[in-house]
């Protein structure tokens, strides 16, 4: 059993001071996005909020994590309802 750990691969996701700010800056962006949009019920704007609150969990480069976010981010304002 011990010996099945130790070759086991394991994945680790790089956490890096970029990452948690960007996390932070677009998760925030998109709690407000989404709570603006089920106010609004404009349900365009609560899924490009929902897809800001998420994608930070799932993206490990910090370049990408912000060209993402910028795009989703602009999405919000730029998309027509």
């Amino acid at each position: 059993m011990r010996l099945a750990r130790r070759n086991a691969v394991c994945y680790r996701k790089r956490v890096s001071l970029a990452n948690i700010v960007g996390g932070l800056i677009f998760s925030g962006a998109g709690f407000v996005a989404f709570t603006y949009g089920r106010r609004q019920g404009r349900f365009r704007l609560m899924v490009l909020g929902g897809a800001l609150m998420v994608y930070p969990y799932f993206v490990s480069s910090p370049l990408v994590l912000y060209l993402v976010g910028a795009g989703l981010s602009a999405a919000c304002f730029l998309v027509p309802d």
